[in-house]
């Protein structure tokens, strides 16, 4: 495998999974008194000002747990389990299994269709099996993608990766929504035994970039290009809100050069304790000197995971 490719399969897994972490996170701005339970007056309001009443409500949560499906394509289908907590920048650990597609081949020939992934504010963790560890490895296990190093090598796209993932709170997805100024009140629906209201919108996601991030304009023109190159140019997104005014539910759904993305969220346990620390620096090893040094080829296999 030449150091392009490798570079690509290693960014393409820290951007999956990460991703798929800040999805979880994504949307919760949520009062923790559940004053506003079941039994609160049903009162008739725009999409947008119960949306931003969801919004507020969402980010004071600090953690939620968070299960996930997602497929692209051919590419892959995953799953993700875990919690997070946004209190103080992006934390948390979800276990993350490729159930098919290409990344699942890949990962299982790397030892395992499963991995543990860890967020701490200024880098994303990767727990591979002890097959990569010995192939690629150097013996470690954990791989560390520092959010600068993907930002450099990612360009645009890893610029905006780094600002989402350093920004995140759970209610990102309701910004989402709020943002696109399409939205629409689809109805209400009972989600994991809870009521809930179900709002859908089209998002434009270049235009989004400029709305959500501090990105500069040669960053946006960038991004904006690779996101027509990869065949992005609007997603649909669905959130579901119960009685106390947090997100429960999310879907996503864009077409990509790779073929159709789809990914659904569920949060539960607003404000559980989370932990997250750096594995031992012993069993870590720096995915820019795995870059650097030319020997990822397994590695990259398991980080296209």
């Amino acid at each position: 495998m030449n150091s392009t490719t490798v570079r690509r399969a290693g960014l393409s897994i820290a951007v999956v999974a990460a991703l798929t972490g800040v999805a979880a996170c994504g949307s919760s701005d949520s009062d923790k008194d559940g004053g506003k339970a079941a039994g609160k007056t049903v009162t008739h309001v725009s999409p947008i000002a119960a949306l931003r009443s969801a919004e507020k409500s969402t980010d004071k949560a600090d953690s939620a747990k968070v299960r996930s499906t997602t497929s692209v394509g051919s590419l892959m289908s995953m799953t993700a389990d875990g919690a997070l907590t946004w209190a103080d920048g992006l934390k948390g650990n979800l276990t993350i299994t490729y159930t098919g597609g290409k990344m699942a081949e890949a990962m299982k020939k790397a030892g395992s269709a499963s991995m543990e992934a860890r967020y701490l504010p200024d880098a994303y963790y990767a727990h591979m099996s002890d097959a990569f560890a010995q192939q690629a490895g150097g013996g470690k296990h954990w791989i560390k993608y520092s959010y600068d190093d993907l930002a450099k090598l990612g360009g645009a796209s890893g610029s905006f990766m780094k600002d989402q993932l350093q920004n995140s709170t759970p209610n990102q997805s309701v910004k989402l929504l709020l943002a696109s100024g399409d939205v629409k009140k689809v109805g209400e629906e009972t989600v994991d035994g809870a009521h809930t209201t179900h709002y859908s919108g089209r998002v434009d996601v270049a235009g989004l970039a400029q709305k959500s991030s501090d990105l500069t304009a040669e960053q946006l023109s960038a991004l904006k290009k690779q996101l027509t190159q990869a065949g992005v140019s609007t997603e649909t997104v669905d959130v579901w809100i119960n009685d106390q005014d947090l997100l429960v539910k999310k879907t996503e759904k864009a077409d990509t050069a790779n073929g159709a993305m789809t990914s659904t969220t569920l949060y539960t346990d607003y404000g559980a304790k989370v932990t997250a620390e750096a594995p031992p620096a012993g069993d870590t090893k720096d995915f820019g000197d795995m870059m650097k040094s030319g020997g990822l080829a397994a590695g990259g296999t398991g980080t296209a995971s």
